[in-house]
């Protein structure tokens, strides 16, 4: 299982090498893959998406669960931020989606997060 930070879902959209080669086989091999609600956020909020990217963005989230933002889930992610006072917030939220479900998170920024304990965390 793997949890995708918001970076990880954009650079698969773009075509990058490393991204692709990553997520196609996760992708063609059904594992499950998760978004944090905030990723849906951000990814809809760039401040210069196109149309056609917005409908790439649609096209590919059904391949994901995408993990709402409850109760325990912000109170893990406000604990990560007291333990890690550099993690901005939506970093700690899709952390802590990663630790809900266990799975590993696949990101381009593994410096933000390979100090968190418990955290697997892989490259894209």
């Amino acid at each position: 299982m793997v949890t995708l930070d918001t970076n990880a879902v954009i650079y698969y959209l773009k075509g990058d090498v490393a991204a692709t080669a990553v997520l196609e086989p996760i992708i063609r091999g059904y594992t499950p893959m998760f978004i944090a609600t905030i990723t849906e956020v951000e990814l809809f909020s760039l401040p210069t998406i196109t149309a056609e990217e917005s409908g790439r963005i649609e096209l590919l989230l059904p391949l994901f669960s995408i993990l709402a933002l409850d109760s325990r889930m912000a109170r893990k992610a406000a604990e990560l931020r007291r333990l890690y006072p550099k993690l901005k917030i939506a970093d700690s939220i899709v952390a802590a989606a990663a630790l809900f479900t266990h799975s590993t998170l696949l990101t381009r920024n593994v410096k933000d997060f390979k100090r968190i304990s418990g955290l697997s965390v892989q490259s894209v």
